[in-house]
């Protein structure tokens, strides 16, 4: 079964559109991982002095993704962490919406499309 690392952005802004990110993942025939990193970044906007609607998707966010494996991505800084992973696992679909990471990796990537719909490229 192919794997799809989800990052923080991604899951957020899923949440944000009403975009039932979790099912249509499952739909695709892809296995969900998250970082560590990426629950830590929630767990710290939750605590953070953001404004509510960030700490209430974060709050949203961290219940959605109990159920998925989570991976350690050996960094402390969660974008090179991803960059590194998908690097040493050219297999792995990469879940963001960072112009950054998108530039840098070669891996096949899973975006939202026109606020709604999710679309590998």
């Amino acid at each position: 079964m192919k794997k799809v690392l989800l990052d923080t952005n991604f899951i957020l802004t899923s949440i944000r559109n009403k975009i039932d990110f979790t099912e249509d993942i499952k739909f695709l025939g892809l296995e969900i991982l998250i970082p560590e990193q990426v629950v830590n970044e929630l767990k710290n906007i939750l605590n953070s002095k953001k404004k509510l609607r960030f700490k209430q998707e974060s709050k949203i966010a961290l219940k959605l993704i109990i159920p998925f494996k989570k991976i350690d991505l050996k960094f402390k800084n969660t974008d090179n962490g991803i960059i590194n992973f998908a690097k040493n696992n050219p297999d792995i679909i990469i879940a963001t919406l960072d112009r950054e990471i998108k530039k840098k990796i070669k891996n096949p990537k899973l975006i939202i499309r026109n606020k709604k719909k999710l679309e590998i490229i």
